[in-house]
């Protein structure tokens, strides 16, 4: 049974690897944060979510343990899935470096703070690298000591955006230059961000381009925390969406009257655009070019559903949540 105190000391792992089109895969990938190599299983960890999406050959894996156990848990599921994905084989229309492309860590309960996120998120990239010959890795946020640059400006910086990219030329911040075979991986740490995606119903990607320039963060009234790339999806275009935590309460003029969902990391308020604004807005700017919305996809939680899934979860003693969570209403 979980105590009361290992809920305030949960983080969360939003896994990000580069493959989606073998299911099997990517859940032996999640397994391996969940049970050692000798099968047994890891005392307070759980796997609540795995997002796959085909056009993207992506996944994201939502791997949740206490502070004092996560490097391990996710090492272990970086080791697998560097194992079994090539990316000298890899195709999919998301932008991607790596075998294991992303690995930000978040705190969830009131004894965590963002930098002890940073220590265990330096400590995946240097047992990675150690574990894995061949495998390299940059830094973004508060793992990015001391500058903490965003994951959007580490990934300008090592031509993740780029079509093709000679790895040669890339320094990374931990392990040799990257290899054709593994890539690169970012790793990092922050207050939680999460994944929303607006299919519009268009192919025209000058519309979808025009519609994630119009909400980004760094447009004059785009909307705080929000990072955009427009995609080809399943036939249509795809708003994708990172929504980092921004500190403080937004202005009431983005709410419409209503508070955005907050939290608090190291005694400081943050919150974050709910996938309903974000959805408004992406169907407001599709309407104006004659457009309409097809559906939102929230990768994962909201961090405040994060924790009391896995609250719940590891109560229950339930390790690969995600196989349950359709079934249980909370």
């Amino acid at each position: 049974m979980a105590s009361a105190s290992l809920g305030r000391q949960l983080v969360a792992c939003l896994l990000n690897v580069s493959e989606a089109r073998s299911k099997d895969l990517v859940e032996t990938v999640a397994r391996a944060a969940l049970y050692n190599s000798e099968g047994v299983r890891r005392e307070g960890t759980t796997v609540l979510n795995i997002f796959n999406d085909h056009d993207y050959n992506r996944s994201v894996i939502t791997i949740v343990a206490s502070i004092h156990s996560v490097t391990e848990a996710v090492l272990s599921a970086c080791e697998e899935a560097c194992g079994l994905i090539d990316m000298r084989a890899h195709t999919g229309v998301h932008p991607c470096m790596g075998s294991v492309d992303l690995v930000p860590i978040y705190p969830l309960g009131e004894e965590v703070g963002v930098e002890d996120c940073a220590k265990e998120a330096r400590a995946v990239a240097r047992g990675l690298t150690e574990r894995v010959r061949g495998t390299s890795a940059f830094l973004f946020g508060w793992a990015d000591a001391p500058l903490q640059r965003g994951l959007a400006h580490r990934r300008k910086e090592m031509g993740w955006f780029k079509k093709t990219t000679d790895l040669l030329t890339i320094r990374p911040d931990v392990g040799p230059p990257p290899q054709k075979r593994f890539g690169l991986t970012g790793v990092g740490a922050s207050p939680y961000v999460m994944n929303c995606n607006v299919t519009i119903d268009t192919q025209d990607m000058a519309v979808g381009r025009s519609i994630a320039t119009a909400i980004r963060e760094s447009t004059p009234g785009g909307l705080p925390g929000v990072q955009v790339l427009a995609l080809p999806h399943e036939g249509a275009v795809e708003i994708a969406c990172n929504v980092e935590s921004v500190k403080g309460v937004a202005p009431s003029h983005l709410t419409g009257g209503e508070p955005w969902p907050s939290f608090s990391v190291d005694g400081q308020t943050y919150c974050h655009a709910p996938a309903s604004c974000i959805t408004a807005r992406v169907a407001e700017l599709a309407e104006r070019q004659g457009v309409g919305t097809k559906g939102t996809a929230l990768v994962g939680f909201t961090p405040r559903e994060c924790r009391g899934y896995a609250e719940f979860a590891l109560s229950q003693g339930i390790a690969e949540f995600w196989k349950e969570q359709r079934r249980i209403r909370m």
